[in-house]
């Protein structure tokens, strides 16, 4: 099995991509899915494509995640969370009726909408009742299960709020490690976790680390938008590049 993973079609691709995606989520927080998924969706199955992703998503956050569990909102959180499992259910079953041709253009167009979102200043702008978190955590599950980006809705509506930065960053990184928990017992459940993925998504994954851990030793506060504006830019090119139109 390890052998078969290794000798993947495009494995340098597929590293490359956990490379630019973790130099971005560690100078901006953000960014992990929507640089990878356009790249790896040109390269595996779908579903293979959301294991792999899961892999190394999951252990990124590990070592900031006590100072999360601290600085965050965990009753908001639970509520979003809530909210994400009946979204991921929905969008897993969306996903495996997808082609993956159909899969690439959705994620590409999703990352591309959700970064024109967020370079245009939209924010949520609602009340903050309990409904609006289970709403929002149920869009974000939406998008996580059928195409891997449960994280910018959530974004958007955290960045709306009148909340310490840490706090958002917390709750954020809580967010989505919960979902990328419920999303691989989803998966396992209805039996579409392969070892193959889940070997790809483990070589992959010191790659990832260390890219976080130079993306953030390279972040300098003073240039926060300059790097905000880097990270936009490599994932309008992946998304762009991950379009089924260049044949």
């Amino acid at each position: 099995m390890l052998g078969e993973a290794l000798a993947t079609d495009g494995l340098w691709l597929l590293a490359l991509a956990a490379l630019l995606a973790g130099v971005v989520r560690g100078f901006s927080g953000f960014g992990t899915a929507m640089v990878y998924l356009p790249f790896a969706g040109q390269l595996l199955p779908p579903v293979w494509t959301l294991v792999t992703l899961l892999v190394i998503d999951l252990f990124g956050p590990v070592p900031a995640l006590p100072r999360a569990l601290r600085d965050g909102h965990p009753r908001d959180v639970l509520r979003l969370s809530a909210g994400a499992f009946i979204g991921l259910f929905l969008g897993t079953l969306l996903l495996t009726a997808m082609r993956p041709d159909l899969f690439r253009c959705a994620v590409s167009l999703i990352s591309l909408a959700l970064l024109s979102l967020m370079i245009g200043g939209v924010r949520y702008r609602g009340a903050v009742s309990r409904k609006a978190l289970y709403s929002i955590g149920a869009f974000g599950g939406a998008l996580g299960g059928a195409a891997g980006l449960s994280g910018p809705p959530v974004i958007l509506f955290y960045m709306a709020r009148p909340l310490p930065p840490e706090v958002i960053r917390a709750n954020t990184m809580i967010f989505l490690v919960a979902t990328d928990i419920m999303l691989f017992a989803i998966f396992g459940a209805r039996g579409l976790l392969d070892w193959t993925p889940l070997l790809i998504g483990a070589i992959l994954t010191p790659g990832y680390l260390g890219a976080i851990w130079l993306g953030s030793a390279i972040f300098d506060p003073k240039r926060e938008k300059a790097y905000r504006w880097v990270a936009y830019a490599i994932i309008a090119g992946s998304a762009l590049g991950g379009l089924p139109v260049w044949g």
